[in-house]
């Protein structure tokens, strides 16, 4: 999913993403693991998304990322 996508959820929804990713990332491991894992990037993407869902709702829980920062203008 890209971030505006993510964006859109609810905290909910973002948790219950953020189980289904680590669930898959188990499974992921588990292939490669044992050499059935036909596209290792896979794991790479998983893990990217799994960080942007958890990121988002950190910034979520302590009120950052309503805008903008200063820093960047």
């Amino acid at each position: 999913m890209k971030l505006r996508e993510l964006r859109d959820l609810g905290e909910a929804e973002l948790r219950h993403r953020a189980t289904e990713l680590t669930d898959e990332l188990f499974h992921l491991r588990l292939r490669r693991a044992t050499s059935q894992l036909s596209n290792p990037m896979k794991m790479r993407e998983t893990k990217r998304e799994l960080a942007r869902v958890l990121t988002l709702l950190g910034q979520r829980t302590t009120g950052a990322g309503t805008g903008r920062s200063e820093a960047r203008r």
